[in-house]
């Protein structure tokens, strides 16, 4: 089931829709690296590109993160 969360982005506020399991996820690389959820999630925002929205980037992070940790891909 998708959940809806809220966030603050350059002073804004924005929600995104995910699956709990990449919400999860995204908080476990935040602690990886040492750093708060809302900074991760900022970096994610400022990578994308104009094209996709900010769901989709997130899912993406995570895939590539987990395939970088398994040794299948680079990390960009």
């Amino acid at each position: 089931m998708i959940r809806k969360y809220s966030t603050t982005l350059h002073g804004h506020r924005t929600s995104f829709s995910l699956e709990p399991a990449f919400h999860d996820e995204l908080k476990r690389i935040a602690d990886a690296r040492a750093m708060p959820l809302a900074a991760l999630l900022r970096e994610i925002d400022d990578t994308r590109g104009v094209e996709g929205n900010l769901s989709s980037a997130l899912r993406l992070f995570v895939l590539q993160w987990l395939k970088q940790r398994a040794g299948d891909a680079p990390l960009n």
